[in-house]
């Protein structure tokens, strides 16, 4: 069920309170959907574009449509494929020339035949690049393909995640999701610079949502303090509420869901 929208709710984006058109991606389950849920909250919104490889077959998107309407629209498209990309892009260009924020909420961490290794000896190279091309390449690839309508003031937000810093890593293992949501951070602070020259009223955040209890993390709750699990449904408030707060300045920067940076 959609949350009643409140007309008192805080802008979507800083100082911007005119109708405002979403995408999110990974929008089928876990975090996407609940930032799904959230967007189709905000009075602000007019509409949002739900991507994830099987979003038209989702029940949990296909009831929110049920309510939404035509408010939200869902796509198929696998962002490890260049020409379903290209083709997504295409069909929003179609619909309206701008969108005002973009959040690409698809990962993985583990799946058919991957498991975060314990030790080097565990590192295969299938594992790598399939991780690689979902956490890394598919985040900067998306950007590419959506830069055309990324006009005036919006936001670009990926979520990365804390194991991927560099400076933060003391306890090792998870060697291709650390690596490639390391190559994803990189990726995307330097589209930061490029998007800024570009349009100087846009932001590109990465984005660190915490713990969540999703199917991504349950095999790894064990030892999560419950305080520090969130729900899907407060992790995305939590992010929307740091998208909120971004302007232009923050262009580039590795924030956690509690607004405090993280070391790259």
């Amino acid at each position: 069920m959609i949350p009643s929208p409140t007309e008192t709710r805080a802008p979507l984006l800083h100082d911007q309170r005119a109708p405002a058109r979403a995408l999110v991606t990974g929008a089928s389950r876990g975090i996407g959907l609940a930032l799904v849920r959230e967007l189709l909250a905000h009075p602000q919104v007019v509409r949002i574009t739900a991507v994830a490889r099987q979003a038209t077959r989702s029940d949990a998107l296909a009831a929110l449509r049920a309510e939404a309407g035509e408010r939200l629209q869902c796509i198929d498209a696998d962002l490890t494929d260049d020409q379903a990309l290209a083709d997504l892009a295409t069909h929003l260009r179609g619909q309206h020339p701008t969108l005002d924020l973009v959040i690409n909420a698809a990962g993985v961490l583990h799946g058919d035949g991957i498991r975060p290794e314990k030790s080097v000896t565990q590192v295969r190279r299938a594992a790598l690049e399939r991780v690689f091309a979902l956490n890394a390449f598919a985040p900067i690839l998306l950007a590419q393909a959506l830069l055309p309508l990324l006009t005036g003031a919006c936001v670009f937000a990926s979520l990365s995640a804390r194991v991927g810093s560099i400076g933060d890593n003391r306890l090792g293992g998870w060697y291709a999701y650390r690596a490639s949501k390391a190559a994803q951070n990189q990726l995307m602070k330097t589209f930061a610079i490029e998007l800024a020259r570009r349009n100087p009223k846009a932001c590109c955040l990465l984005l660190h949502p915490g713990t969540v209890d999703t199917s991504l993390s349950a095999p790894f709750q064990a030892n999560v303090p419950a305080e520090k699990l969130f729900a899907p449904e407060r992790a995305a408030a939590q992010l929307l509420g740091v998208i909120a707060r971004a302007t232009p300045a923050d262009s580039g920067r590795f924030i956690a869901w509690d607004g405090t940076d993280i070391p790259w």
